[in-house]
C-alpha cells in the first residue's frame, strides 16, 4: 500500500506541473514546482501487486438430485453450498447420530455397564421393518457395544435397549433428545422416535439440512462417535451367559470409497427417502455435509460426492470468496 500510494503522489505532482506549464500561472509556481521534471519510465512502473481477494465465480456442483442438500465447512460452519437447507423433512436413522450424542451426555456414564436387550424391541422392529444388528431379547451387552450396534449397521434395536437405559424410559429419553437439540441450536428440529422411524408418522420426526450439520459437527467432536463411525466393519467376541459373536458392517456407501470420508450416518424410510450425513478431510481442510430424500443408495453416493468435491474446490481457503448457495 505505501508503495502504490507513492507512485500516486508523484503522479499528481507530476500532473500539477505538466497543466501549469504553457499557462501566465507557471510563472507564479513555486521554484519547486517550477522544477520538477517527467519521472523516469522505471519511477512510474509499479510491479503487479497480488488482489487482497480472488473472487471465485458463483457455480454449482453440477446436478444434484437430492432435494435437500448443504455442505460447509466443518470447523466455521460457514456454508459452502445448498439448496431447500432449511426445510423441514423426515431423515430416518440419521436420528441416531442424536441419541448417541445422549446416551454419551448420561451423567455418571459407564460405558462397560451392562444392557439388557428389552423384550419391546421384536415388536418395533417387526412393526416398522426397521434395521437391526441381530440383537435378541434378554441378551447383556455393554453401553460401548451397543453404541458400536447403533451406529455401524444402524441397528434399530440397539437404540430402543439404549433408550430404555439411558431415559430412563423411551418417552424420557425423546425428551432429552429435543431438549439437547434446543440446547445445540437446532430450531427446526423434532424427535418423537430415537431411531428415527415413523412413529406415529412418517413426518414426525423431522429436521433440515443445516440443523443436521449442527448435530453433525457437534457429534463429531466426540472421540468415541467419531472413531465409530469411519469403521467399515466392527467385531464382537461372544461371552457366555451374555451374547454371542457379532460382526457388524457400516450401512455407509462412502466408507473405503471416498478419499478422508470420517463418516458419519446413513438414514432411510419411505417418508424420508435416502439420506446421508458425512464428513470428509483431505489436508487440512474438513467439509461437513448431508443429503436428504434420494431415491437409491446409487444415487445418495453420487450426490455426497459430487458435494464434497464442490466443498473441497471450493473450501474457505484464506483470502479466497466463498460461492454463493442456491436457495
Amino acid at each position: 500500500m505505501h508503495g502504490t500510494m507513492g507512485i500516486g503522489r508523484l503522479l499528481t505532482a507530476a500532473g500539477v506541473a505538466v497543466s501549469l506549464a504553457g499557462t501566465s500561472l507557471a510563472a507564479a509556481a513555486p521554484a519547486e514546482a517550477s522544477a520538477l521534471k517527467p519521472l523516469p519510465t522505471k519511477a512510474i512502473s509499479a510491479h503487479p501487486v497480488a488482489p487482497a481477494y480472488i473472487l471465485r465465480m458463483p457455480h454449482s456442483p453440477g446436478n444434484i438430485t437430492a432435494p435437500y442438500n448443504e455442505v460447509e465447512d466443518t470447523a466455521t460452519g460457514a456454508e459452502i453450498w445448498g439448496k431447500s437447507e432449511n426445510t423441514e423433512v423426515p431423515m430416518g436413522s440419521i436420528t441416531k447420530v442424536m441419541t448417541a450424542l445422549v446416551v454419551l451426555q448420561s451423567s455418571g456414564l459407564d460405558l462397560n455397564q451392562l444392557v439388557t436387550v428389552p423384550s419391546g424391541i421384536t415388536a418395533y422392529d417387526n412393526e416398522y421393518g426397521a434395521s437391526t444388528a441381530g440383537l435378541v431379547p434378554g441378551q447383556q451387552l455393554t453401553t460401548l457395544e451397543l453404541l458400536y450396534a447403533l451406529l455401524i449397521p444402524s441397528g434399530c434395536d440397539a437404540a430402543y435397549a439404549l433408550a430404555q437405559a439411558y431415559g430412563p424410559g423411551l418417552d424420557g429419553f425423546i425428551a432429552k433428545m429435543n431438549s439437547t437439540a434446543a440446547a445445540l441450536g437446532m430450531t427446526s428440529t423434532h424427535f418423537t422416535d430415537f431411531s428415527g422411524l415413523p412413529d406415529p408418522t412418517e413426518t414426525s420426526t423431522y429436521s433440515t439440512p443445516s440443523d443436521l450439520l449442527k448435530l453433525g459437527r457437534a457429534a463429531m467432536k466426540v472421540p468415541l462417535i467419531a472413531s465409530i463411525v469411519k469403521l467399515s466393519t466392527y467385531h464382537v467376541d461372544a461371552v457366555s451367559g451374555e451374547h454371542p459373536a457379532f460382526t457388524w458392517n457400516t450401512t455407509d456407501p462412502l466408507i473405503g470409497v471416498y478419499p478422508g470420508i470420517e463418516g458419519i450416518k446413513t438414514g432411510s424410510t419411505n417418508g424420508a427417502g435416502y439420506c446421508l450425513l458425512f464428513e470428509a478431510y483431505q489436508g487440512s481442510e474438513d467439509v461437513i455435509g448431508v443429503v436428504l430424500d434420494d431415491p437409491s443408495w446409487t444415487v445418495v453416493t453420487s450426490d455426497s460426492e459430487a458435494l464434497l468435491n464442490f466443498g473441497f474446490a471450493n473450501y474457505p481457503r484464506s483470502g479466497n470468496w466463498r460461492p454463493l448457495a442456491a436457495h
